[in-house]
């Protein structure tokens, strides 16, 4: 056994050959490169490398290899063999290093610690990767191009690419290469060939580093950490992203328009902004998209197929990620129970999560404000509303976000996808909040109730909103004119009126409109359409609000009641104007025609008689209106004049 790491090995030999590891000791080395190995077998592996002598072949694709031991490997990827399975959940592998990584999900075994930290690792790569973060220098720096590099062995790798001939040419593209493997990489960006397959959940991928990054996905390990504010990373590409939050800078700038990114892929994003290129072509409708992530959401809409089955319930998916987690539900066998509550879970991380909600314990606190959390990916997200990091960008329009799941809602926006649809009348939604808050139609609840009057409402939000009434505090303030508002899309939909930017126009009538539902809504004036159909009594109507309203006269509901002398109303306009009746001061004045309100929301309302387009005409005197109620007030007085006739004669 190693007295280092625990390691146990059947043959002396083998103990005296993994000791070198520790010891750094590299005996043996390379006369070609002069790169040193800690074992004479490696080294001729290595040199393999150098003769470009693959002897082993695969009889299925042909594919070459250095040792008998890799082609083994590789031809279970055609016979799908799998022979090294796990006791514990029977989940079968084809390579035993993916087994024995797999069994420390169940154990939680993580035997590689930091010696500066003591931070532990499952795999030692990992381990090594973090044990970068505590080495602030890189000493090594390259001549030609001042790039720095931890080891001396990799500023000599890295030099070559300046000096070395590059005799590996592509014979697509006619790049060049100084190495072999360089090119071989290449090629596959071509062939699109993905040799790297992960044992767990069968993913492939082109380039090695890929399957390595993957692989923490599994492992669930983060060994980059953040030294201003502790967040962990998987990938060291992804901390050097979010450091740029924390420094600001941002050294990519646009030569046309002079705007600074803090990374070189956001620059070129930008760029075809300017541009206008769309090189990227849906074969479906013949759309064109700037970036191929474009075209991949855009697709989705094209491809409703969910070809991942599952096996038991015969419950279609379209990703493979929730065809798995749709299997736990059949996966009845939960191993790890509570001893206080007796509550089961599938895996021993859960189970530790859970003994917490008994124990009170919260061993996860926050530097900057010493709020203490149970969990640590809830102070992760905690962490972002101080460092105001929004690490998940939309591909179709950049736009950041703090959450994966405020990112997934908002992609539906642009995909039209509508996931969540209501057992009992069908209607579809695109986010789950939207289903919940229909659901409360139906059932007629209305859990959340105002302490001041009392008064109940089915969503939390609503109550929110309704509270600003009673507070009156409007906290967003517009820089342009100070007008003040309760809430922060009103402030948005504010700003709109000074910008006086209408993108969205009428093709029938050339009318612009500040929001594309707004457009839609007009279309029904052109199209006659009427999508919402009252149950009751079939009558049809343009838009949705117009439909509630009229279910009032059905259902006889009067939301708006009068705090004064407690009379209801089914209408707002109709409860505001009643309201005015009794308050005596009208402080309230009409900048255009000087008339005096009681109510800021009756002045609101009377600006469109100014503001807005006469569209209601009288077919008798041809006399217009803005609001079809004062159209038919006005109607009485023809018919009142034929009565007064009709009483003289």
């Amino acid at each position: 056994m190693c007295n280092i790491c625990s390691k146990s090995f059947s043959l002396h030999y083998n103990l005296k050959c993994h000791l070198l590891t520790h010891t750094k000791d590299k005996l043996y080395t390379c006369e070609v490169c002069m790169r040193a190995y800690s074992r004479v077998s490696s080294l001729k592996r290595h040199i393999l490398s150098h003769a470009n002598e693959k002897p082993y072949v695969c009889n299925f694709c042909s594919k070459t290899f250095l040792q008998q031991q890799n082609l083994t490997v590789h031809l279970r990827t055609h016979t799908k063999e799998k022979p090294f399975t796990c006791e514990i959940c029977n989940k079968a592998f084809s390579q035993k290093p993916a087994l024995m990584l797999h069994l420390r999900t169940h154990t939680n075994e993580k035997p590689y610690v930091c010696e500066f930290c003591s931070k532990a690792f499952s795999m030692k790569q990992n381990l090594k990767r973090h044990l970068r973060t505590h080495r602030k220098e890189e000493p090594y720096m390259c001549n030609i191009c001042n790039k720095p590099f931890f080891s001396l062995s990799d500023l000599e790798i890295h030099t070559e690419t300046h000096t070395k001939a590059k005799p590996y040419t592509c014979d697509i593209c006619n790049k060049s290469f100084s190495y072999p493997s360089d090119f071989e990489r290449h090629i596959r960006t071509h062939t699109k060939e993905k040799p790297y397959v992960c044992d767990i959940c069968s993913e492939a991928f082109s380039q090695q580093g890929g399957l390595k990054a993957h692989l923490l996905k599994h492992t669930k390990e983060k060994p980059y950490e953040c030294d201003v504010c502790r967040k962990a990373f998987s990938l060291k590409s992804t901390l050097k992203r979010h450091l740029q939050i924390h420094t600001e800078e941002k050294p990519y700038v646009c030569d046309i328009c002079r705007k600074a990114f803090p990374l070189q892929h956001q620059l070129k994003r930008h760029l075809l902004s300017h541009t206008k290129e769309k090189p990227y072509t849906c074969d479906v409708c013949g759309k064109t998209y700037s970036q191929t992530g474009h075209l991949k959401r855009h697709l989705q809409v094209h491809k409703k197929e969910k070809s991942h089955v599952c096996n038991i319930c015969n419950k279609a998916f379209s990703e493979k990620k929730t065809l798995k987690n749709h299997l736990m539900t059949h996966n009845k066998e939960k191993p790890y129970v509570c001893n206080i509550c007796s509550k089961a879970f599938l895996w021993p991380q859960n189970l530790e999560v859970h003994l917490r909600t008994h124990t009170k314990e919260k061993p996860f606190a926050c530097e900057i404000c010493h709020k203490a959390f149970s969990q640590k990916q809830v102070l992760l997200v905690h962490l972002r509303r101080h460092t105001k990091e929004k690490p998940y960008e939309c591909d179709i329009c950049s736009k950041a976000f703090s959450y994966p799941s405020d990112l997934e809602r908002h992609i539906r926006t642009h995909t039209i996808e509508k996931p969540y649809v209501c057992d009992i009348c069908s209607e579809a939604f695109s986010q789950q909040g939207g289903l919940k808050a229909h659901l409360l139609k139906h059932t007629k609840e209305k859990p959340y109730e105002c302490d001041v009057c009392r008064k109940a409402f089915s969503l939390k939000s609503t109550l929110k909103r309704h509270l600003q009434i009673h507070t009156e505090e409007k906290p967003y303030v517009c820089d342009i004119c100070r007008k003040a508002f309760p809430f922060q899309h009103q402030l948005k939909i504010h700003l709109l009126s000074h910008t006086k930017e209408k993108p969205y126009t009428c093709d029938g009538c050339g009318k612009a409109f500040l929001w594309p539902q707004n457009l839609e809504v007009h279309l029904r004036t052109h199209t006659k359409e009427k999508p919402f159909a009252c149950e009751i009594c079939h009558k049809a109507f343009s838009q949705k609000h117009v439909l509630l309203m009229h279910l009032r006269r059905h259902t006889k509901e009067k939301p708006y009641e009068c705090d004064q002398c407690g009379k209801a109303f089914s209408l707002k306009s109709t409860f505001l104007r009643h309201l005015g009746t009794h308050m005596e001061e009208k402080p309230y004045i009409c900048d255009i025609c000087s008339k005096a309100f009681p109510l800021q929301e009756v002045l609101k309302r009377h600006l469109y008689v100014h503001k807005k387009e006469k569209q209601f005409e009288c077919n008798v005197c041809n006399k217009s209106f803005s609001w079809k109620s004062h159209l038919k007030k006005h109607m009485l007085t023809h018919t009142k004049k034929k009565l007064q006739v009709f009483v003289i004669c």
